[in-house]
């Protein structure tokens, strides 16, 4: 490990808890740069987390997220189903890629806000994956968020079994923000913590305990109705628990211990972020742990990780779909910060029935509501494949041929920045 003591980001904060770290600003500069990498596929660095959908990771990922389902824990359950060994659920693959680098937005806070996912085929137990990320479209917005200077960062990143097969897609949405703007501007400061009664506790656990997994009893495409009703699912009054549990399961974008942690700091001496409520410098991700660090970026209290809220959804719809169904596509936004001691409760209807390509599909609007009755996930359509109660067991989607083109042309990103083509 290098020891420059001269370097080191953390000898820019003074003695006595007075910092001297520089808040960054998102310059048209670091935009030309960003946009001038669109469209240009890469393989990364590093992974998130996992290279493996292993037994365990499955079962951590499952739990962290508060899932049930025996078909992605349970052994003995899963071989009897049509799979025949343990599968993952949908959003296992956030632990293999979350946070792609590459965008240039170094020392900028980045609020993961939603996504547009497809799969094209189930991940089972023992598959290993790589990767490749493409940059493409940025969006400069108006907001209050951001104190009038905010970003949207639209990123494709592509998921590729051992077998050389795209397995999914997702088109992440980014926001980015500068952290001295959106700590001013403070728009979701003041947001009062909810208190829950006795009453109050029995109609959460009683929500618990009626949540509805389809599991082996086969849900027909013919069985189903326009406007059948989906749901509903509660998650929370949300806690630090919850997210180290979800933590547990999903990885980290930014937690590293001791000096591995040091290490990483002077090489990435933009990452810390300075709360200067307590004095601290240290990495941005512990808005979702410490309320001082989120009112630093104008949040009230700490709040959940955007693909936790994401992986709730798609919970949604494997309970709803049972083991012989299959999620094909899904769409989110998340427009309020769920804070702690919020409540999501996620909801859905069928808008449409129809077959595509020999699959029998069924759209689904979804939407998820906190405790004050605000959308923090509005509604959205989503696509799900159900087994023919005619025409037999369902047939997957295919990847797009030009994902499949684009993923040919990936290369090493830190090869493309030697060449200066990123």
């Amino acid at each position: 490990m290098t020891t420059d003591k001269t370097v080191h980001p953390r000898l820019s904060v003074a003695n006595e808890g007075v910092a001297s770290l520089e808040h960054e600003e998102y310059t048209p500069e670091k935009e030309e740069r960003r946009r001038a990498r669109a469209n240009k596929p890469y393989y990364p660095r590093t992974y998130y987390f996992n290279t493996q959908a292993s037994r365990d990771g499955i079962r951590h990922f499952a739990e962290g997220m508060g899932d049930t389902n025996p078909l992605f824990t349970n052994v003995e359950y899963a071989k009897k189903a049509k799979y025949g060994s343990i599968v993952s659920p949908p959003c296992f693959l956030y632990t293999i890629q979350w946070v792609p680098p590459g965008s240039g937005a170094a020392g900028i806070h980045g609020w993961y806000v939603g996504g547009d996912w497809e799969w094209y085929s189930p991940v089972y137990e023992g598959d290993e994956f790589t990767n490749v990320v493409i940059l493409r479209d940025l969006v400069k917005k108006e907001g209050k968020m951001g104190g009038g200077r905010t970003w949207i960062d639209y990123t494709e990143v592509i998921y590729i079994n051992q077998r050389n097969e795209v397995v999914a897609k997702e088109l992440q949405h980014t926001v980015w923000g500068e952290r001295a703007r959106t700590g001013e501007a403070g728009k979701y400061r003041g947001v009062d913590r909810p208190v829950y009664t006795q009453q109050d506790w029995a109609k959460i656990l009683e929500l618990y305990e009626k949540e509805e997994v389809r599991g082996s009893e086969p849900r027909y495409w013919e069985d189903v109705r326009v406007g059948d009703k989906v749901g509903s699912m509660i998650k929370g009054p949300l806690s630090v628990r919850d997210e180290i549990a979800w933590l547990m399961g999903a990885g980290s974008p930014f937690f590293r211990a001791h000096g591995i942690e040091y290490d990483y700091e002077r090489r990435h001496p933009k990452a810390l972020e300075y709360v200067e409520e307590t004095g601290d410098a240290d990495v941005p991700e512990l808005v979702h742990i410490f309320d001082a660090f989120a009112r630093a970026i104008g949040v009230e209290r700490a709040y959940d990780y955007g693909c936790q809220r994401m992986s709730w959804l798609s919970q949604l719809f494997t309970n709803w779909i049972g083991d012989d169904g299959f999620l094909w596509r899904m769409s989110g936004d998340e427009r309020v910060f769920n804070q702690m001691a919020d409540i999501t409760t996620f909801e859905g209807k069928v808008v449409r029935k129809y077959v595509e390509n020999r699959m029998y599909c069924v759209d689904i609007e979804a939407w998820a509501k906190n405790q004050r009755g605000e959308f923090s996930m509005p509604p959205h359509i989503s696509t799900v494949v159900l087994p023919s109660r005619e025409r037999g067991p369902l047939v997957y989607p295919n990847c797009p041929t030009k994902l499949v083109e684009e993923v040919k042309k990936a290369r090493p990103l830190d090869d493309l920045i030697k060449e200066g083509l990123i």
